[in-house]
């Protein structure tokens, strides 16, 4: 341990301890626009500067460290002088235009210019315009980059797809697709974690809310929304309400209010996910002197582009079921038009997602098998549908909580824990089980896949046959087992792998919390709602038995595998060989 002074405070940390984290456990703040722990260390953006007597300069916060005696001050007139010029250089290369910038009100430069005071620029204002394809899922503005390199370093060391790098030199220096590419020519998987960890307003999603706006207008339409697992465990976020009063139910109260005509779970079509899926793998399982294991899962468009692109000789290994959200479209387009006696043109299916590759996952041209053009329409991502709300001018606090309605409205324990890594794993174990016992297991046996290590493996015995499975969250880490896999020296006969840490609870398109990591807290809230839930199995959701009984047939019918599976090969990755 060290001793210094911090402000005239006397602090102590241990040696090695950055000035920031030394400030940050004495309560003392230090503003960063740069700086993410141990993935951007960088001192870019020059913001959290302090004074250290006895150095003639200024030195960075972030990336300095503290030795025995140091006197600190953080916001001597030197410091603030400092860190004002700084801010205003960053402000007169970014389009300032607040009020038209997704990130308003929670954009840390925002902030951080407001705290400092600053009204007006010493600097004349020029920043850079670039053309992107505003239909991209993905959208950078580089108006509004401010070149902190978070996303660079996200991707590098996090992901390791290297979309992102340094182009240009001198004051034309930005962040552009790497190796002087189009991202339509990329292999970006649409993860989507460099906009959320991008401090400002260079980086987000496509808007689609006027799409489901005009659908809400056209008295034709009959408006279908699905909301996927992770978004009840974050969409409270965007109104500063907690996880527990902001419940599923009160954000079915607020779409009822929005208009839409009928409100679902995807919890549903999770559960008809693991009847597929699950009855794939004990197919392949009671084959295995014939089959290539490992069976990946392909819930997750943002992996499934990733091994597409990446390892695309492995596509063959990916579950044939499609994502909980492409069989919702396709049993509601198909099974509940008939319910609804309609004409199933006149559903206008829409997802609420935690994703950003979900947006290009429906706009497949493969994904059209109800034959009523795509089985979903437009995909909102959590921050969308709070913005949606918003626009509404709705308060959700003040809501009393709603029903889903029926019968796509149900949906099990097994199908919540989707939302969080290892949920998928342990929802299929749970009901492999009952299939090859014809017995319930206790619904924990499986708990070994839980957590935020960002690969797991475990071991299980099913029904005297030893099935090695693994977890992994996080493309670094796909890669890093697949790479294990093809040298040998791991096997395992199932794997899940969900592209964003900590899976889609800590998705590309779930709430911003600057500074914050909370995939591991909302995956908690949904392994609680799993442990509240009186129905914990997949294979016992009533509305999936009938579905079954009364359209489907059985798992791997010829009409499941119409509606409920698909060809992964029958669409490319830029650069992706022929099949």
């Amino acid at each position: 341990m060290v001793t210094l002074t911090i402000n005239g405070k006397t602090v102590q940390a241990a040696e090695g301890t950055t000035i920031l984290d030394a400030a940050r456990s004495a309560g003392i703040s230090i503003p960063t626009l740069c700086f993410l722990k141990d993935i951007n260390e960088i001192g870019a953006c020059r913001v959290c500067v302090v004074e250290v007597e006895g150095c003639e300069k200024l030195v960075t916060a972030c990336n300095n460290k503290v030795w025995e005696g140091m006197v600190i001050h953080t916001n001597s007139p030197k410091a603030r002088e400092s860190r004002r010029n700084n801010v205003e250089l960053i402000l007169s290369q970014h389009d300032s235009r607040c009020a038209i910038c997704v990130r308003s009100g929670h954009c840390s430069l925002q902030r951080i210019a407001n705290d400092l005071g600053i009204c007006s620029l010493s600097f004349a204002v020029q920043y850079p315009k670039v053309a992107w394809p505003m239909q991209f899922p993905l959208i950078r503005d580089a108006s509004k980059c401010i070149k902190c390199m978070r996303c660079v370093q996200v991707c590098d060391k996090i992901q390791g797809l290297h979309i992102w790098d340094v182009a240009g030199t001198g004051s034309r220096t930005t962040v552009d697709v790497s190796l002087n590419r189009k991202i339509k020519e990329s292999d970006c998987a649409l993860c989507g974690q460099c906009i959320t960890h991008c401090p400002v307003g260079a980086l987000r999603e496509r808007d689609d809310v006027q799409c489901v706006l005009d659908a809400l207008a056209d008295p034709e339409r009959i408006t279908v929304v699905q909301v996927a697992p992770a978004v009840r465990a974050a969409w409270g976020e965007t109104f500063g309400l907690s996880p527990e009063f902001a419940t599923v139910r009160r954000l079915v109260a607020a779409l009822r209010q929005v208009g839409f005509d009928y409100i679902f779970d995807t919890d549903f079509s999770a559960d008809l996910t693991i009847m597929e899926e699950g009855s794939e793998f004990l197919h392949k399982l009671s084959n295995a002197e014939n089959e290539t294991f490992p069976l990946f899962t392909s819930c997750c468009p943002g992996w499934v582009r990733f091994v597409k692109s990446q390892y695309p000789d492995m596509t063959d290994q990916l579950s044939t079921a499609k994502s909980p959200q492409q069989m919702f479209g396709a049993v509601a387009k198909t099974y509940y038009a008939k319910l609804l006696g309609v004409d199933p043109s006149r559903l206008y299916c829409v997802s609420i997602m935690p994703c950003v590759a979900k947006k290009h996952e429906c706009a497949l041209d493969v994904f059209q098998d109800a034959g009523a053009g795509a089985d979903v329409d437009v995909v909102l991502t959590t921050r969308e549908v709070g913005r949606l709300i918003r626009s509404e001018h709705i308060d959700p606090a003040g809501l009393a909580e709603a029903e889903f309605d029926a019968p796509l409205g149900v949906g099990s324990g097994a199908g919540v824990i989707f939302g969080a890594t290892g949920g998928v794993m342990e929802a299929a174990l749970r009901s492999a089980y009952y299939l090859v016992t014809g017995r319930n297991p206790d619904p924990d046996s499986f708990s070994a896949v839980r957590g935020m290590d960002g690969w797991k493996e475990a071991e299980f015995n099913l029904a005297g046959q030893n099935v090695r499975v693994a977890v992994a969250s996080g493309l670094g880490n796909a890669r890093r087992l697949i790479e294990a896999v093809r040298k040998g020296k791991v096997q395992y006969h199932f794997v899940e792998i969900m592209a964003c840490p900590g899976g889609c609870a800590g998705g590309g398109g779930q709430p911003i919390a600057e500074g914050q990591e909370l995939a591991g807290a909302r995956g908690e809230v949904l392994y609680g709602l799993d442990k509240q839930s009186d129905l914990r199995f997949s294979h016992e959701n009533p509305a999936v038995k009938q579905c079954y009984a009364d359209f489907l047939g059985e798992p791997l019918s010829p009409m499941a595998h119409v509606l409920l599976h698909t060809d992964h090969h029958a669409w490319r990755m830029p650069g992706e060989p022929e099949p």
